[in-house]
């Protein structure tokens, strides 16, 4: 039985507070064996999982069906090297599931709160050279298409590149089977002192200090902030450098969010669901109310793309609680912004300050135009259609097997029409 959620206010709002959905109702389900039923009779309908997402990725004007309700399932397959989840299972409980098991993924986000289904298809991402954002992990989607009825696809089957980064367009995923392998530890250390010189002159130094590797900076004079570096250990004894590039290894205060929301540092071994992460799952992650902004470039065009956003750093600051710099391996997935090229990410926290960030928006996006920058497709942009077909180039190619696959346009919504991926329906 579905509930109505038109008197929940928390309902009714992104995760930090900053979005408020549009939709005309918003149903939750307790049965999986409802969703046929409710995308047959609903002329616009949107799958919503925990509320990542910052803009209107996740609304319709018709009806959100909320997932976050229904019964989690986890089955582990040692001997293929896979698990299949429910797609509104939250990372870190897949996470916990598969460690029981002796197994793990090859990287997780610096959330473990988000769903499995919603940060696949938005192609979220944590960090590493040679680590691919969370979606290259999917092995096989199941999913309930425009006619309600069930469908999967795998790996190597036509469409499937287009529909892995499928950002709600084309259908309501309920199962995602991922790669999977034993189970690993790893240890968090932090270094400071580092200065903007020293990095840019080699990122590549810094971006190879671990398994997976953040630079956090407010883009404060030369002070380039400090590294937070995920270490895979072979052993626990394993040992790492006490100096990164011009600064050193801190054994200080927590850097991020409160003393009791960040998973342990230090260099304290652990397993990898709780290191990998940035924030505990137990814990109310990041800073709360806040909004996000995340562009995808070149690696190899970094330095030249941070010195530029460098120039915008006296508008940046009011309005900044960190920017984060991860990297991550190309894939051939079409919607995905690390499609065909190795990655950086910048990524900005601001604080929910809606009309001030609306204004240096635009000011970074202009900066990173030479660059080819591609948007998260969950985070604030002022990105369009045009501009998006810029640096995407399968867009046209992934709009097209949405339409083959929803002629009737029932996953269709004025925001995926804005940014070019779905084609435009009259009500």
């Amino acid at each position: 039985m579905s509930i109505e959620q038109e008197n929940d206010a928390s309902a009714q709002q992104n995760w930090s507070g900053t979005y408020r959905y549009a939709a005309e109702r918003i149903i939750a389900p307790t049965d999986a064996a409802e969703l046929p039923g409710i995308i047959r009779s609903a002329p616009r309908v949107h799958a919503l999982g925990t509320r990542h997402s910052f803009n209107a990725l996740a609304d319709t004007s018709g009806t959100l069906v909320d997932l976050t309700g229904l019964p989690d399932d986890v089955a582990v397959d040692g001997v293929a090297g896979t698990a299949r989840v429910t797609a509104w299972t939250r990372y870190g409980a897949a996470a916990q599931a598969l460690e029981e098991a002796g197994f793990a993924l090859h990287n997780m986000g610096s959330l473990p709160h988000i769903a499995v289904g919603g940060a696949t298809a938005t192609s979220t991402h944590g960090s590493g050279d040679r680590n691919g954002s969370l979606a290259t992990a999917v092995r096989a989607l199941t999913f309930i298409d425009a006619n309600g009825d069930p469908q999967t696809i795998r790996r190597g089957d036509d469409d499937f590149d287009a529909l892995v980064v499928h950002v709600g367009a084309f259908a309501i995923v309920t199962h995602v089977e991922l790669d999977i392998q034993p189970t690993y530890r790893v240890r968090q250390d932090i270094y400071s002192g580092l200065t903007w010189e020293a990095a840019l002159a080699d990122l590549d130094a810094i971006t190879t200090a671990g398994h997976s590797v953040s630079i956090f900076t407010r883009w404060e004079g030369e002070d380039l902030g400090f590294v937070w570096v995920k270490t895979r250990l072979g052993d626990d004894t394993d040992a790492v450098v006490d100096v990164l590039l011009d600064g050193a290894r801190d054994p200080g205060s927590t850097p991020l969010g409160s003393d009791d929301n960040v998973t342990e540092l230090g260099g304290v071994p652990g397993p990898w669901l709780l290191r990998l992460p940035h924030f505990r799952l137990d814990r109310e992650p990041s800073f709360g109310a806040e909004i996000q902004t995340e562009y995808f470039i070149d690696r190899q065009d970094a330095p030249q793309a941070l010195r530029a956003v460098r120039a915008l750093a006296p508008l940046i600051r009011p309005h900044l609680v960190w920017t984060e710099l991860r990297t991550i391996a190309a894939d051939d997935l079409w919607l995905s912004p690390a499609y065909g090229r190795d990655s950086m990410a910048i990524h900005f926290t601001w604080f929910d300050r809606p009309d001030e960030v609306a204004a240096v928006i635009p000011l970074i996006e202009e900066a990173l135009r030479p660059f080819g920058a591609r948007p998260h497709w969950g985070k604030v942009h002022a990105f369009d259609a045009e501009r998006l077909a810029e640096v995407h180039p399968r867009l046209a190619d992934a709009r097209a097997v949405f339409e083959r696959r929803d002629p009737d346009g029932r996953f269709v919504s004025d925001h995926l029409v804005a940014l070019g991926v779905r084609e435009t329906r009259s009500r």
